[in-house]
């Protein structure tokens, strides 16, 4: 297991109804094709080797031998194989004729895993023929040639990596509570699930929303194979469904209805399972008590990894989702912060320092769309625009301009003045460009709108956004404080999709240009003079980096503690045509550094709304010395 990726499969083979000699065949194949692109879990249907639609014909003794025939003949297949198998077979015990899964490798067989629930309403009358799991008392048995002990025990096996996995068959998932509950608290990260499954309208969306939650409340990864063309269509058809889901997201689907053999394989990050376990608490809580027989693979040989999953750029942008919905969750969340801020501290008045910039523009239609909901008047918005010597003619009108088309109240103080009496004051050299140049003009900027709000009995509202405070990119005690920070929760790259999305809508029309202008004006803090044509000269991502990679570290990193190495095969994945290695190992070394040494601003950061999953509020979800170290981190960044 290379960076913490499993490659798993779901198969679903050609089959013939009672022709075990065909079944095998078609199985080998699949496990061929399955070894040779270095599979490491493969899941086969429901009574693979014979077919589940043999009916009465479970009762002929002449098929229960050719099937335990088979699995014969495919434990010796394997033993030129790497790849751990699951097929479906019946078995016999005593009185008894069990449906199971038979888990496979390298010519061993690791263990039998009995079906627990039988379906036997409608369409399905298994207990016709089969006993179920419940009724099983542990007994030693030989299968195959092989002394196996069949039990209803649950069963949780291991890769030579310490993978853990556990098989339960078709109907068990669709139970109350499913086998793989106490399977993945004790342990099984992966669930394999044989099925068989017939088509009717409005199944398959039923079975795909079953699997995800099931995969997201086990936090596991699942995969499922269904049995597909060649069962009996005698009364039923089945479509062969190859799903594959990782914590709820569905990594991967087959072609239902397919007359084609299908092998479907994803890599699940089985460490990412691992990082959401062991920081959820009732996870762990519901452990206690679960308990299995852990069964060990054999070892096998060694392959390159190649990463093969797709890896979303954007991952605070979910792709899969409807986006105006998403947006207009974060606009509510961020509404109803502010809003319980006013109304606690009886308060009908915000300043709000507008500088034409993203995270301003953002903050401001977040104070708009409060103080419309509370019925406050949007005169009692002072926005602020405070020129300095790095204002830009484009930033200074935008400002001006959605302002005005707002319709709130409007302050333009000058810092240039105040600035330049405070370097005297300091015997600082008006031009000498560095910290204290620029920092000086930030706080100049937080006193404005600190005694503003004294003065008008209002609050600051602040603007400062989540990658912001990953990379420390603000002025201590400047533009750093204030006395609610809206934008605190979200990234810079969702703050330019939200602020598209609204400039989009109907009723903000008339602020539409620009709110665009806006998106597209390069992202700056103005501290430094312009150009000599009067354009923005200090662009921050030429001196931090583009945001849209240093949001991907900060996902990464926070969402799941990858370590670096497993961040930058990710970045390359993801950023492969846009940027080259060297440059996203630059960046993630520059993120990094920044992340550990800018702690101490986060340490004392003003109260706001968490939005998404990742928040830096020290009182929440990122707790961290402000001293740390950052060598380890700098050390394997050095080393990529």
């Amino acid at each position: 297991m290379k960076y913490g990726f499993i490659k798993v499969a779901a198969a679903v083979p050609a089959v013939r109804v009672a022709d075990v000699e065909y079944n095998v065949q078609e199985i080998e194949k699949i496990m061929l094709q399955a070894d040779s692109e270095h599979v490491e879990l493969l899941c086969f249907p429901e009574l693979s080797l014979t077919g589940y639609t043999c009916q009465d014909l479970f009762k002929e003794q002449l098929l229960l031998s050719k099937a335990e025939d088979g699995l014969l003949r495919l434990l010796e297949f394997t033993r030129r194989l790497d790849v751990i198998s699951v097929v479906g077979l019946p078995v016999q015990t005593g009185g008894l004729l069990l449906n199971c899964a038979a888990v496979l490798q390298g010519g061993t067989l690791l263990g039998i895993v009995p079906k627990t629930y039988l379906p036997n309403y409608n369409e399905f009358y298994e207990k016709r023929w089969f006993a179920s799991a419940q009724d099983l008392n542990p007994t030693e048995i030989y299968l195959a040639g092989s002394p196996v002990i069949l039990s209803s025990e649950p069963k949780v096996f291991k890769t030579v990596d310490g993978v853990q996995f556990g098989v339960e068959i078709c109907e068990d998932v669709w139970a109350p509570i499913p086998p793989s509950n106490n399977l993945t608290m004790a342990g099984a990260e992966i669930i394999l699930n044989c099925s068989t499954s017939n088509e009717l309208i409005g199944k398959h969306n039923y079975l795909r929303s079953l699997l995800a939650q099931q995969s997201a409340r086990t936090m596991s990864g699942y995969v499922y194979s269904s049995s597909g063309f060649g069962e009996s269509t005698q009364d039923l058809v089945y479509g062969g469904n190859a799903l594959i889901f990782e914590n709820g997201n569905l990594l991967v689907e087959g072609e239902r209805y397919s007359f084609q053999p299908q092998l479907q394989t994803a890599q699940i990050d089985v460490e990412r399972l691992r990082t959401e376990r062991h920081t959820n608490s009732t996870f762990i809580n519901a452990q206690r008590h679960a308990h299995a027989q852990v069964i060990p693979a054999k070892p096998v040989g060694d392959h390159p990894f190649v990463l093969e999953r797709a890896v979303n750029a954007h991952p605070f942008i979910p792709a899969d989702k409807d986006m105006a919905e998403v947006c207009e969750e974060i606009l509510n969340i961020q509404t109803s912060g502010l809003a319980k801020r006013l109304l606690h501290t009886n308060c009908q008045h915000v300043v709000i320092g507008i500088s034409g910039g993203l995270d301003s523009t953002l903050a401001l239609l977040v104070c708009v769309r409060t103080f419309d909901k509370l019925g406050y008047d949007r005169k009692g918005i002072v926005g602020v625009t405070m020129p300095g010597f790095g204002t830009s003619d484009r930033t200074h009108d935008n400002a001006v301009s959605l302002m005005q088309l707002l319709g709130i109240s409007q302050m333009e103080v000058s810092i240039a003045k105040a600035v330049m009496q405070h370097f005297e004051d300091i015997g600082h050299d008006a031009a000498i460009h560095d910290a204290t140049y620029e920092n000086s003009q930030a706080r100049e900027r937080t006193q404005i709108l600190m005694d503003l709000a004294n003065k008008l009995n209002a609050l600051v509202v602040g603007t400062g956004d989540l990658s912001e405070l990953a990379l420390g990119w603000a002025t201590y005690n400047g533009d750093h404080m204030s006395m609610y920070g809206v934008n605190g929760g979200v990234p810079k790259t969702l703050i330019q999709y939200v602020v598209r999305y609204i400039a989009r809508l109907p009723r903000f029309e008339a602020e539409r240009d620009t709110l665009l202008d806006i998106v597209n004006t390069p992202i700056s803090p103005e501290l430094t003079p312009a150009d000599e044509k009067g354009n923005i000269a200090q662009k921050t991502e030429d001196l931090v980096g583009p945001y849209e990679l240093h949001d991907f570290f900060l996902y990464y990193m926070l969402r799941f503690g990858f370590r670096p190495a497993k961040i930058f095969l990710l970045a390359q994945r993801a950023f492969g045509n846009s940027y080259d290695a060297l440059t996203i190992k630059k960046w993630l070394t520059t993120f990094c550094r920044r992340f550990f040494s800018q702690q101490f601003k986060r340490s004392c950061l003003p109260d706001g709304p968490k939005v998404g999953s990742i928040s830096l509020s020290p009182r929440g979800d990122w707790r961290m010395a402000s001293d740390a170290c950052s060598t380890l981190w700098l050390q394997e960044c050095e080393e990529l």
